[in-house]
């Protein structure tokens, strides 16, 4: 169902879904890989101490390691909220493990899902094509839709957990999930996927452009101002969003992008804009430098 993975340490997210529970299965089959079996209780649902009871029994019936985190974060938060804590605990295993990566269960369904949600919230071309790996997160089932996983299941009669949110619509992916992706009949299914696979090109080729640009600025935290001044906005926003990001800054939103690409432009030298609670963009003459508050 997936590609072999490098021999290595993994840590492996598993819900007690059966997407999860399925790509732990694969991967137990590898004799090369060493697994921990990582879950994370977000404290939203009262019937979530089953699930990590449920994936702790897997775990130890299949002989790998199991860690798990339990916070409360209360049947109101977000879903953004919730992703971010996850991942935050996710990562501080991989560390603590010294692993090579993080695997998550997200398919192809979850692509289109992502894509759908994000062009709803209008968060450009960089949201089209957001779920996908990267870095130390290893994503391999994104070629595989949802009803792959669960023939994969029943034939080799896993036994998984349904999570009890999963059918509420007043959660946005759940709505898109049930109304729209579950909807689109084959033609209209490969359409979309072939939307975001070239969206996914052209992305990476703006990227590199705009990485090749801002290697020969003057220093990595440092634009040259007549540079950014004479790029058109649109530009002038993709180059600075790609800048703050190659200096790690990751924590924006829309409107301060857009407060910092016109103060970049028409500030007055000596200027000095908020980035962040971390992070000021000071504005000179000849020159836009990204500098700690503190500093």
């Amino acid at each position: 169902m997936i590609d072999t993975l490098d021999p290595g340490t993994y840590v492996v997210a598993v819900s007690g879904g059966v997407d999860s529970v399925s790509l732990l299965h694969v991967l137990a089959q590898q004799p090369h890989l060493s697994l921990i079996v990582a879950h994370f209780d977000h404290g939203i649902r009262p019937d979530s101490r089953a699930d990590r009871e449920h994936v702790q029994l897997l775990a130890s019936n299949w002989g790998l390691p199991f860690v798990y985190d339990e916070v409360h974060l209360g049947p109101a938060t977000s879903e953004e909220a919730a992703r971010k804590a996850r991942y935050t605990f996710l990562e501080r295993v991989r560390q603590a493990s010294r692993a090579q990566a993080i695997i998550t269960a997200h398919h192809q369904d979850d692509v289109l899902e992502t894509a759908i949600h994000n062009m709803r919230r209008g968060t450009g071309r960089r949201g089209l094509t957001s779920l996908a790996s990267h870095g130390p997160l290893h994503r391999p089932l994104l070629q595989v839709p949802k009803w792959k996983i669960i023939d994969y299941a029943l034939e080799h009669k896993l036994d998984w957990h349904e999570d009890s949110t999963n059918a509420d619509t007043r959660y946005a992916r759940n709505y898109i999930r049930h109304n729209i992706v579950k909807k689109l009949n084959y033609e209209q299914r490969a359409q979309l996927l072939k939307l975001i696979q070239a969206t996914l090109q052209l992305n990476t080729e703006i990227e590199q452009l705009l990485i090749n640009q801002l290697h020969v600025q003057p220093a990595p935290n440092r634009l040259a101002r007549h540079w950014f001044i004479m790029l058109p906005h649109a530009v002038a926003k993709e180059a600075l969003a790609q800048w703050l990001r190659q200096n790690g800054i990751r924590s924006y939103d829309k409107p301060t992008l857009e407060r910092l690409v016109i103060a970049g432009k028409t500030a007055l030298p000596g200027k000095i804009v908020d980035v962040n609670g971390e992070y000021q963009l000071l504005v000179e003459k000849s020159i836009l430098a990204l500098k700690h508050r503190d500093r």
